[in-house]
C-alpha cells in the first residue's frame, strides 16, 4: 500500500479500496520521479513557471493520475471521490504535485460544483477548460468587515433579476485564485426578504465583465508557489445573462455546502501529505546531524515527538476516511466533515512546527521546502471554515441530546 507514509502501511489499514490504492502507488511513483526532483531544482521561494505547470500536467497524464476525481466525459478519470483521497495526500506532498495531477484548490472545489449542478452549456464553456487546465477559476463568497465571513448568513453582496439578466452588486475579498481566475463563481444574496440560507445563489461570472473590479492580491501569510493569491474584488452592477445562474436560485447555501464538505476532505489530505513530508525531510535531517556526541534521531525526547506527530497524522487520515464514507453513503456528514477539518488543520500545523523546530536553521532557510509548508498550514485552520465554526457544528450535536438521567444520583440544595 502506497498511501501515505510506507511504514504506515505495514502497520495500518484504512480500508482503501484496490482502485484507490492503485491509483495512489501510480500517483507516489509520479511524485518520486517527476515531481520531487522538479521541486528540488528550483530556487527557495522561486515560483513556478506556466511552462513547468504544463511539463508537470503532460507527465500526470501519462503516470495515469490526471484529474482523477472528474468524470471522464469532462477530462478526467472518472473515480468515485472516496477511492482519490490517497492520491490528494500523495499530491500534497508537494504544492506542485497538486497542480501537476489536477487536484489543486480552489479549481478542485469549483469542478466539483460545476459537475453537480451545471448546465450542459455551462460544462462545456467552463468545466471542460478547467480541467484541460485551460483556465482558471476562483470562488468568491468572504466579504471583508460587516460582511459574511465565518457567519455567511451576514453575506451581503446582491444579484438583482433585470429581464433576462442578473445584477450583481457587491465586495468580496480572500477570493482564492482570483487574480489568475479566467471565471468567478459568486456567492449573492438573490431573495432579500428570505433567510439566507434560502435566499442565495451562485454565479458564474467572467472576470473580464463590465463591473468587475480586482482591488488587489492581499498580502498574506502562506508560500505561493505558483501565484495563486487571495484577491479582493468588487462587483458593480455587473450583468450576466440568466443561463450563468450556477444551479437553482435560492439553492446556493445548499450548492456550496456540497462544495465544501468534499473540499475540506481533500484539503485535509493535502495538508496531511505535506505533514508527512515535512516530518520525512526532518527524520532525514536528524539521521545524518551530530549533536552532543550523538545523531538527534538517537536522542529519546526527538524521537518521543516525532511518534506523537506521526500517531495525530494517522489519527486525522482515519477521521477524513470516515467523514468520506458517510457523503459517499448519502449523508451531509457535517459533523463528521467538521470533526475531521479541526482535526486535521491542528494536527499538521502541529507537525509542521515540530519539524521546523527540529530542523534548527535549515527550517527557517527555503533551501528545503518545509518553510513553505509552515507559512501555508497556518491558514488552514482559517481557511473553509475556522477552528471555532467547526467546533460550534460539534458541539452543537454534542449538547443536542444530553441524558439528564446520568445526574440522577446528586443531592441538590434543600432536596
Amino acid at each position: 500500500m502506497m498511501a501515505g507514509p510506507e511504514f504506515l502501511g505495514k502497520m495500518l489499514t484504512f480500508n482503501d479500496s484496490e482502485a484507490a490504492e492503485e491509483l495512489a502507488e501510480r500517483a507516489h511513483d509520479l511524485m518520486e520521479e517527476v515531481v520531487l526532483p522538479k521541486e528540488r531544482e528550483l530556487s527557495g521561494g522561486m515560483a513556478v513557471s506556466d511552462s513547468t505547470i504544463d511539463e508537470l500536467r503532460e507527465a500526470a497524464r501519462e503516470y495515469g493520475v490526471y484529474a482523477p476525481q472528474i468524470d471522464e466525459e469532462y477530462g478526467g478519470m472518472g473515480y468515485d471521490f472516496r477511492d482519490t483521497l490517497p492520491t490528494f495526500e500523495e499530491a500534497g506532498r508537494s504544492t506542485l504535485g497538486q497542480i501537476a495531477m489536477r487536484v489543486d484548490a480552489p479549481d478542485e472545489g469549483n469542478m466539483h460544483l460545476l459537475e453537480l449542478h451545471g448546465s450542459e452549456l455551462q460544462k462545456e464553456e467552463y468545466l471542460k477548460p478547467l480541467v484541460e487546465g485551460e483556465i482558471a477559476s476562483g470562488f468568491s463568497m468572504t466579504e471583508p468587515m460587516q460582511g459574511g465571513g465565518s457567519d455567511p448568513k451576514m453575506l451581503k453582496t446582491t444579484a438583482e433579476k433585470d429581464g433576462d439578466e442578473w445584477v450583481i452588486n457587491g465586495h468580496k475579498w480572500w477570493t482564492s485564485k482570483g487574480i489568475k481566475a479566467d471565471v468567478l463563481l459568486v456567492f449573492a444574496r438573490t431573495d432579500q426578504e428570505a433567510h439566507p440560507y434560502e435566499g442565495c445563489s451562485v454565479f458564474l461570472v467572467p472576470k473580464d465583465a463590465d463591473g468587475v473590479e480586482v482591488v488587489r492580491n492581499i498580502p498574506h501569510v502562506g508560500s505561493d508557489v505558483h501565484g495563486m493569491g487571495h484577491a479582493e474584488i468588487k462587483y458593480n452592477d455587473v450583468r450576466v445573462p440568466e443561463e450563468h445562474l450556477l444551479g437553482e436560485a435560492g439553492k446556493g447555501f445548499q450548492h456550496v455546502q456540497e462544495r465544501l464538505g468534499p473540499a475540506r476532505l481533500t484539503h485535509c489530505m493535502r495538508y496531511s501529505g505535506m505533514a508527512e513530508r515535512a516530518l520525512d525531510v526532518t527524520k532525514a535531517y536528524m539521521s545524518e546531524r551530530d549533536a552532543f556526541g550523538e545523531k538527534l534521531a538517537d536522542k529519546q525526547h526527538p524521537r518521543m515527538v516525532i511518534a506523537e506527530q506521526e500517531t495525530n497524522l494517522a489519527a486525522a487520515r482515519s477521521l477524513v476516511r470516515q467523514a468520506a464514507d458517510r457523503i459517499a453513503a448519502g449523508h451531509e456528514a457535517r459533523v463528521e466533515v467538521s470533526m475531521a477539518k479541526v482535526f486535521t488543520a491542528n494536527a499538521t500545523q502541529e507537525a509542521i512546527d515540530t519539524a521546523l523546530q527540529f530542523l534548527g536553521g535549515n527550517g527557517i532557510a527555503k533551501d528545503l521546502p518545509v518553510a513553505d509548508f509552515y507559512e501555508s498550514v497556518r491558514q488552514f485552520r482559517i481557511v473553509d471554515g475556522a477552528d471555532e465554526v467547526h467546533k460550534r457544528t460539534v458541539a452543537r450535536e454534542a449538547f443536542e441530546d444530553v441524558p439528564e438521567e446520568e445526574l440522577d444520583a446528586l443531592t441538590r440544595f434543600g432536596e
